[in-house]
């Protein structure tokens, strides 16, 4: 599934390939969020001449809406929404890490009741497999349960013990999925901010022979200090012959040190997000376009960006359509968002195969830490 090409001889970075069933995804490479069947204010064509080849959809929002019935009439997910390249569908552990309040979880599964209309609904590690062959997922996710970075030892236990008996029975549904459906199946990897407790997940995991592993449980509120300790900790133990996913991760600070660590893909909403609401990258730093300071200030976004936005419009007129609430501003902040993700990661992959990518890290975040100008 993975082909790597260059490893970094100072750190565990590495630079390879996913061969999955909608073509080839260079890694290492950040996957934009499309909860409900679209990346938020942004053509799929745009995605695709940027270069992008996999983007992350939800599993839990595509249940509730359209449903499975819709779904599974128009094909799957890739004829409904006609996205040509490879879609990634969590498994909606974190929704129901997210959603606590309207969960309730057992041996059996999640019991919850939608966030829509209060609707009950019950997840098994089975069902959710069943939902995401009928999506058409080229990777899919096990169901686990997330937890919340401030528990006791005992629960996050509980929760490993949880996700791994998940896992198993997952595993086994999709080992006899239909013989049409091609996609892979990841695995999540738990226990909380215990050390043992994700060493021994992992080796659960891994025991189990998946396709591929996200470390699970990170980014969830811990400092960024937490999360580089933790991250490093559990790669460790992952097979260096299968993919490694780090969920929920968008910024530069955190996917260079994802890299570094040896993982190949991330996703977050974060850099959509903030650009709906005017916020934008920069190569020093995030600037917010609302801002007064914008007024008259005709040069673009990022002097050193080659995308599209950065060569045609500027910091003032952008902050315009945001002041005037022209739908235009987060078309336009959000492509260059997803552009400077997108360059980051080919620099970083250029990077590690040329064998400068600590270098290449310690001078960009350098840089990017002075904030925005």
């Amino acid at each position: 599934m993975i082909k790597i090409s260059h490893n970094d001889k100072h750190s565990q970075a590495r630079r390879g390939q996913l061969h999955l069933p909608h073509g080839v995804v260079d890694t290492p490479s950040f996957m934009p969020v499309g909860t409900n069947g679209t990346v938020k204010a942004i053509l799929f064509k745009t995605l695709e001449e940027m270069g992008y080849r996999l983007i992350l959809g939800n599993t839990y929002h595509h249940y509730l809406r359209p449903g499975m019935e819709v779904m599974q009439s128009a094909g799957g997910l890739h004829k409904f929404n006609s996205w040509n390249h490879n879609i990634l569908t969590d498994s909606g552990g974190f929704q129901v890490f997210s959603l606590s309040g309207l969960r309730k979880i057992s041996d059996e599964g999640v019991n919850f009741r939608s966030h829509i209309d209060g609707s009950a609904h019950l997840f098994t590690p089975e069902k959710v497999v069943e939902i995401q062959e009928i999506l058409g997922s080229d990777i899919q996710m096990v169901l686990d349960v997330c937890t919340p970075p401030d528990i006791e030892e005992k629960h996050a236990l509980d929760a490993l013990k949880t996700t791994t008996q998940w896992a198993k029975r997952a595993k086994n549904r999709w080992e006899n999925t239909h013989e049409d459906y091609k996609g892979f199946f990841f695995g999540i990897i738990q226990g909380n901010f215990f050390k043992e407790l994700s060493k021994r997940s992992a080796m659960e995991l891994v025991e189990m022979d998946f396709p591929g592993y996200a470390i699970g449980g990170l980014s969830v509120g811990e400092s960024p200090e937490v999360f580089k300790e933790f991250l490093f900790h559990t790669a460790q133990f992952l097979p260096e012959n299968k993919p490694r996913y780090v969920m929920g991760i968008g910024t530069p600070d955190y996917m260079l040190e994802a890299v570094e660590a040896g993982i190949d893909i991330f996703d977050c909403v974060y850099p959509t997000r903030i650009a709906r609401n005017s916020t934008v990258f920069t190569q020093q730093g995030t600037i917010a376009l609302k801002n007064q300071r914008f007024q008259f200030d005709h040069g673009p976004i990022d002097e050193d960006c080659s995308g599209s936005v950065c060569r045609q419009f500027s910091r003032s007129y952008i902050r315009h359509l945001f002041k005037t609430k022209e739908i235009l501003g987060p078309m336009l902040t959000t492509e260059h968002n997803l552009h400077f993700m997108y360059k980051l990661m080919e620099d970083t992959r250029s990077h590690i195969e040329r064998g400068t990518f600590l270098s290449f890290k310690k001078d960009y975040l350098d840089r990017y830490a002075r904030g925005g100008k």
